[in-house]
């Protein structure tokens, strides 16, 4: 019997494709360290398990379809301190980000229908554009020019008859860029002239370093009913498994449409919208020093692979990742590697390949994503550990 042709075009994710290798090794005695996922080890504040806590109703029944009222609130709040405004039935929440970008693609496009993205991208989108149907027309970026947009006359090359939308993510994953307000403009000129969606990933809309702004798609003028923004708590809260994310736009269209979506799927998990409603309340308490946190972890990053002869890589300005070319043909191949036949005093490090964030094929095969969601001494130790494997490698 066969599977369907979507099942097998469904990407492995380069993120977790190598797990069985790492529970190999920990259980040889290796420690493991995970720079291959954006996995949060600071705290989910205590406010979301608070919240938790006070559920005592008797029986844990189906919530809305859009999420509750509260939480939807607490996001239009939020919003709102941005200077963002939106109504209560401009925001649906859902299953975590990906819901969102999943929901937004099936609502503006149908199968054979094009999406451009700018490459490296999150690698998921892959995914869901496998799942969609929708095909994904690459513009690649470069590590040498930070990452940054080209020209506007360049991305319009790039525009058929069945683009449908422009998907974006600032700041980025995995590259670690933050468009700037410039960059935005642009996009926001684009889809304005040929009558496109923008659907813009702002999950990392916090995680901004060295006095940058971020410029959220909602901002952008004359294009209210062609913006799409995607979000999520699981980075924002270090709330990954509580899978709460959000959709906003002021198309009723667009939000009509999801909102048939989402009674498909029923509800979005209750208890943990209650979580998120006090987190988004009390953001106050532990944001900032959440980005100090990753700030002083970013600079450790980059100065220690600064240190490792034949690396290359941007200094991100948002998100907590980054791409690095590595001095080797297959980032896939030393990866796992690192995992079966290396270690430096009983400990080893997990990456990401970085082809995997690519749409292009035989694209990023010599990079790596990291993330740099370790303690400091952690963090140092792992990229020291790097530097050793990439002298020791012979490919």
């Amino acid at each position: 019997m066969d599977i369907s042709r979507r099942g097998a075009a469904m990407p492995s994710s380069p993120i977790r494709k190598l797990a069985p290798l790492a529970d190999e090794a920990k259980k040889r005695g290796v420690k493991v360290y995970h720079l291959n996922i954006g996995q949060p080890d600071i705290h989910t504040p205590r406010e979301f398990f608070d919240a938790v806590g006070k559920f005592t109703e008797p029986v844990l029944a189906y919530g809305p379809s859009g999420g509750i009222v509260e939480l939807r609130l607490a996001i239009v709040d939020y919003l709102a301190s941005y200077g963002i405004s939106i109504d209560l039935d401009e925001v649906w929440v859902t299953t975590g980000g990906s819901e969102a970008i999943l929901f937004s693609l099936w609502s503006i496009a149908d199968p054979g229908d094009e999406v451009i993205v700018f490459e490296p991208f999150y690698t998921n989108y892959n995914g869901f554009a496998a799942a969609t149907g929708v095909k994904l027309v690459p513009i690649k970026l470069s590590v040498e020019q930070g990452f940054r947009l080209p020209a506007q006359k360049e991305i319009e090359k790039y525009i058929t008859k069945k683009t449908r939308a422009i998907l974006i993510c600032t700041p980025n994953n995995p590259t670690g860029t933050v468009l700037t307000p410039e960059e935005m403009f642009v996009l926001g000129q684009v889809v304005k002239k040929h009558k496109l969606y923008l659907i813009s990933d702002e999950v990392y809309r916090e995680f901004i370093y060295d006095n940058r702004e971020h410029t959220s798609a909602l901002t952008l003028p004359d294009i209210e009913d062609q913006v799409i923004v995607t979000d999520s708590i699981s980075k924002r809260f270090s709330a990954c498994g509580a899978r709460i994310g959000f959709v906003v736009s002021h198309n009723k269209k667009v939000m009509a449409t999801m909102l048939k979506f989402a009674q498909a799927r029923l509800c979005p998990p209750t208890v943990e919208q209650y979580g998120a409603v006090a987190c988004f309340k009390n953001m106050h308490r532990f944001m900032k020093s959440m980005i100090a946190e990753y700030d002083k972890r970013r600079k450790v990053l980059i100065e220690e692979l600064a240190k490792i002869e034949g690396v290359l890589t941007a200094t991100p300005e948002g998100a907590f990742y980054t791409v690095a070319r590595l001095p080797l043909k297959d980032a896939e191949k030393f990866a796992a590697w690192l995992l079966t036949d290396f270690s430096s005093d009983k400990k080893t490090v997990m990456v990401a390949p970085a082809a995997g964030f690519y749409a292009s094929k035989k694209a990023g095969r010599d990079e790596v994503r990291i993330a740099y969601v370790l303690e400091e001494p952690s963090l140092k130790d792992a990229i020291d550990i790097l530097g050793l494997a990439l002298k020791e490698y012979k490919g």
